[in-house]
């Protein structure tokens, strides 16, 4: 492991910046379902799923409304997956052993690490303004102008420690699962396959989406128009669990998974397909 080159510290931020947009593009329509059910809460919304609440949006609103609410989350998409995907890269090199070996532990804090650090510099205000936009039915611009009106700038931060909370563990369950996955696949010297690295996203981001989506419910609610109503992150738990039931911890996991799972797969495919790319190219060599 000594005698090799070490790679550019750039190729896995350039990586994945681009692999997040393409990501975030494909299946937005799901994440705004998604959003829209855990906001409402029970039955405040005349659908309950997936295909229903897709139906019920095209019908009433038009298919472009499926995508209200895109525009702060791809303008964060592209900073936030490069953080990502650097920052564990980074953390997962300064932690290695003299054999370049990683434990199962020491991917889980590289995760942890740059879940926290992308959630507290990018997703928590870009997902603010996009759960806003989505609740208050308003574009971007004006969502964002309601938000800093009604609340000053600090509203753009509403739950942002719910959303460290969820992002942090959504990311050291992910590359946990997806490190070890690729070590399996790749343990004779292999590079992983196109399809093989698709297959490994979308079983990460199954496993760290039924890991913590009551983090994902807490945060989605901690970032809405009612946010007032709890008094801390944890406050907004508690209350969800004792008026509610902690059944509905895990409400919108359906469109979540629908979303999550495939949208894992995609950038954790691209980011290697597009990484193996760059590595091509002289200013990364």
């Amino acid at each position: 492991m000594s005698g090799e080159k070490k790679p550019n510290k750039l190729l896995p931020i350039a990586a994945g910046c681009i692999a997040g947009a393409i990501e975030a593009t494909a299946v937005w329509p799901l994440e705004f379902i998604k959003t829209q059910l855990q906001l409402s809460g029970k039955g405040a919304v005349p659908y309950n799923g997936v295909i229903s609440g897709l139906r019920y949006t095209v019908q009433t609103t038009g298919f472009f409304s499926l995508y209200r609410g895109l525009a702060p989350t791809l303008v964060g998409s592209v900073p936030k997956a490069g953080i990502r995907f650097g920052l564990n890269a980074a953390i997962k090199e300064s932690l290695r052993d003299k054999n370049g070996n990683l434990t199962i532990s020491q991917n889980f804090v590289a995760g942890l690490a740059a879940g926290v650090a992308e959630a507290l510099c990018i997703v928590a205000p870009v997902e603010t303004v996009k759960t806003r936009c989505i609740e208050l039915n308003k574009p971007f611009i004006e969502g964002l102008k309601h938000i800093i009106k009604s609340e000053g700038v600090s509203g753009i931060y509403k739950g942002a420690t719910a959303t460290a909370l969820k992002q942090g563990s959504n990311m050291a369950l992910r590359f946990s699962f997806y490190n070890e996955y690729k070590k399996y696949f790749t343990r004779e010297g292999n590079n992983l396959s196109p399809i093989q690295s698709l297959i490994g996203g979308m079983c990460s981001g199954c496993f760290s989406t039924l890991g913590n989506n009551p983090f994902d419910v807490v945060k989605t609610r901690m970032q809405g128009t009612k946010a007032s109503q709890y008094s801390s992150t944890l406050d907004c738990l508690v209350q969800i669990v004792k008026k509610e039931g902690f059944r509905s911890l895990y409400t919108g996991v359906v469109p979540r998974l629908g979303r999550v799972v495939p949208g894992q797969g995609i950038i954790f495919c691209c980011y290697e397909m597009i990484q193996e790319k760059l590595a091509t190219l002289a200013i990364f060599s």
